[in-house]
């Protein structure tokens, strides 16, 4: 909660806040395990490159990609934050991810290859339209 009530109090200063949220999202990657930085780090450049018009900043200390009104769509959580034995990829309500009553929101993040990549360009681009 501290986190969070910091990152409030940094997007209600004007200035430059895209590239603070930038810096403080490549911030929070550097600090992550090897594993978890691995996948942060190609999360992050699939959902900048598939989708440049989310802003990245981070969200309760995770790195997060949102609209321009500022909600997020798109989260990277590690598991070394939870001690969890996966990262999750989530998405908010923003996301259009709406598929009939129920749909998924959350996916777990083992490891990083060419399907997995496909599944979140897919996903990222389904979120934003």
């Amino acid at each position: 909660m501290k986190e969070r009530a910091a990152e409030l109090r940094a997007e209600g200063k004007k200035g430059a806040k895209k590239a603070d949220g930038l810096k403080a999202v490549l911030d929070r990657i550097a600090t992550m395990n090897p594993e978890d930085r691995l996948l942060a780090e190609r999360v992050h450049v699939t959902v900048t490159t598939t989708a440049p018009e989310l802003s990245p900043k981070t969200w309760y200390g995770m790195p997060a990609y949102a609209k321009a009104d500022g909600k997020i769509v798109v989260f990277f959580q590690d598991a070394g934050k939870f001690s969890s034995r996966y990262s999750t990829l989530g998405f908010q309500d923003t996301a259009n991810l709406d598929d009939g009553a129920m749909w998924p929101v959350s996916y777990a993040l083992a490891a990083w290859n060419p399907e997995v990549e496909k599944k979140v360009i897919e996903l990222v681009r389904a979120a934003v339209r």
